[in-house]
């Protein structure tokens, strides 16, 4: 089990990512306009845990994510390359985020030809959140994003190089963000079986909450 290594890994790199030093509250530095609070938490990944949305017609995708920011990246990438037994994944990304009247709203360009654009909710807490979502795959984010700026109007941007390494079920993002420095984001994978409440406890277990302080 690679749990023990897991949290030493993030035992002693992080200090908390509250709002004061979130990416929501430093935006003005990089977004066209300042968004509501707490609005750069994005969401990325593809996982298998499903949840029924309100009015039950449909499934939407979900997972527990929880955010830090990074005191010493180089020694943190190294030691997720360890655990993941891997050198991780480079992936540019370019988020742009609307005005959206129920969720949030936001384009991702990988600066490659290709795209994704991500309707989420996700409550504005510390700690592990539960996030659910959809994704639209696209081929071509500039004309996708000029016509919803016309529609929407935007919020704010946000451009950051990510390092992805897998450790078990848990996707481990290393960001360094444009204007802003360096900071990880966990995501668990829900499995089919899994509930809420159980990938809380893999955060929280997996962690060690106590000392991102």
């Amino acid at each position: 089990m690679f749990l023990p290594r897991y949290r030493a890994l993030i035992c002693s790199q992080f200090t908390r990512f509250s709002r004061s030093s979130s990416w929501s509250s430093s935006c003005s530095q990089i977004a066209a306009a300042p968004p509501r609070r707490g609005f750069f938490a994005g969401k990325s990944s593809v996982n298998t845990r499903r949840d029924r949305d309100t009015d039950n017609s449909r499934v939407m995708p979900s997972n527990v994510e929880i955010k830090a920011k990074v005191s010493d990246p180089t020694r943190f990438a190294a030691r997720a390359a360890e655990l993941s037994q891997s050198e991780g994944t480079i992936i540019k990304q370019h988020d742009t985020f609307f005005s959206c009247t129920q969720g949030r709203l936001k384009l991702r360009d990988f600066m490659d030809q290709s795209g994704q654009l991500i309707f989420y909710e996700r409550p504005d807490t510390d700690g592990p959140k539960l996030s659910r979502y959809s994704i639209s795959p696209t081929s071509d984010p500039p004309s996708l994003r000029t016509v919803l700026s016309d529609a929407l109007g935007v919020k704010g941007e946000v451009r950051k190089e990510r390092r992805l390494f897998l450790i078990g079920q848990t996707r481990v993002h290393l960001d360094a963000v444009e204007g802003l420095g360096n900071y990880m984001e966990l995501e668990v994978v829900m499995r089919p079986e899994q509930t809420v409440e159980d990938g809380q406890k893999v955060c929280l277990h997996h962690i060690c909450l106590d000392s991102l302080s």
